[in-house]
């Protein structure tokens, strides 16, 4: 080796040594310089990252499988989950089938009027359909009474004097076999009886908006006495069939009245007049009411509870019941 020059600035100047022994002696010496550490800091961290490796490759799958592992674990949990969902519905489907069918089996549903097995329920047998004469929407558009050999669509009583009812109308009309039928829910108890009304008076009922299902009330002495008002069951059950909403306690007989059963015209308007009155105003006004009887005759107590009603605030108040006196004749039975 030749020994060191002086540079011009009056320094040793570096051997003449070959560029890439240069560089690497450099780089021994100033590297180290920078990146130098204590010996014991860098022997715990590298023994930290290699526990923190050895937890991680224990505990969990490789990394390019991870998104994949969690995606496959997610699809198992929800399939699983619908599964039972499905199986718990299809089991209570099954449970069900086979109670009504065994329930069929013990008490085969029967004709509403004489008894007899039947395909459906709350139907009626051929011979009692024959029976039956079905009012409908036919007749006086105003109060229901059937017209007949004319096109007209109003009776002349409507025209000469409009009822406060705005629309009447009944299922059946009033015969024998109606007021069996009649009879057995309001004196005999069989309330599954109300259950064959509502099936045929749903039909009659008029669409619209803000309408209110409201029974003919009883007074609370008869109530306590029979224990249940037959028209607030029809009017629960057309409730559960249209979706409407039903109010028994909407109107109220504060007056007790005797059976109108046998008495006149004139007699029952007489004996009903301020009978009834509205127990929360706010609940009807400017709603459609909807009476809900079961027996329709003069008319006179429905008429007293339609004026109690629009003194309350109500826009409009209709009528429906199952069945309606058609003939004079029968006002008196």
């Amino acid at each position: 080796m030749r020994p060191a020059q002086l540079n011009s600035v009056g320094g040793f100047a570096e051997p003449d040594l070959p560029s890439h022994i240069f560089a690497t002696k450099q780089q021994r010496i100033v590297e180290p310089a920078v990146q130098q550490r204590e010996p014991l800091e860098t022997i715990g961290e590298c023994a930290l990252v290699e526990k923190q490796l050895r937890s991680e490759s224990r505990r969990s799958p490789p990394a390019d499988r991870t998104q994949a592992w969690v995606e496959e674990r997610r699809h198992h949990m929800l399939v699983r989950w619908r599964f039972s969902r499905d199986k718990e519905a299809m089991v209570w489907k099954l449970v069900r089938t086979a109670a009504y069918r065994a329930l069929d089996f013990a008490l085969p549903p029967r004709c509403a009027g004489c008894g007899v097995v039947v395909g459906d329920v709350h139907s009626f047998c051929p011979d009692c359909w024959k029976q039956v004469e079905f009012l409908g929407n036919s007749g006086c558009g105003t109060c229901g009474l059937p017209l007949q050999a004319t096109e007209e669509t109003s009776c002349g009583a409507c025209l000469a004097r409009p009822p406060v009812i705005g629309r009447t109308r009944a299922a059946v009309a009033y015969d024998d076999l109606s007021r069996s039928l009649a009879i057995r829910l309001k004196y005999g108890r069989k309330v599954a009886i109300a259950r064959t009304m509502a099936r045929y008076m749903a039909p009659l009922v008029a669409e619209g908006s803000e309408r209110l299902l409201v029974p003919i009330p009883l007074h609370r002495w008869r109530l306590w006495t029979r224990g249940f008002n037959q028209s607030a069951l029809v009017a629960r059950e057309l409730s559960r069939r249209l979706g409407i909403a039903a109010d028994p306690m909407a109107l109220a007989r504060i007056r007790r009245t005797p059976p109108l059963k046998g008495m006149s015209a004139l007699q029952r308007r007489k004996t009903v007049a301020g009978a009834f009155k509205v127990r929360d105003k706010a609940a009807v006004a400017g709603k459609t009411v909807i009476l809900v009887d079961d027996v329709l005759t003069t008319g006179s107590t429905a008429e007293a509870c339609a004026r109690t009603l629009e003194r309350a605030g109500a826009a409009r108040v209709e009528l429906v019941s199952w069945a309606r006196v058609v003939k004079p004749s029968q006002l008196m039975r």
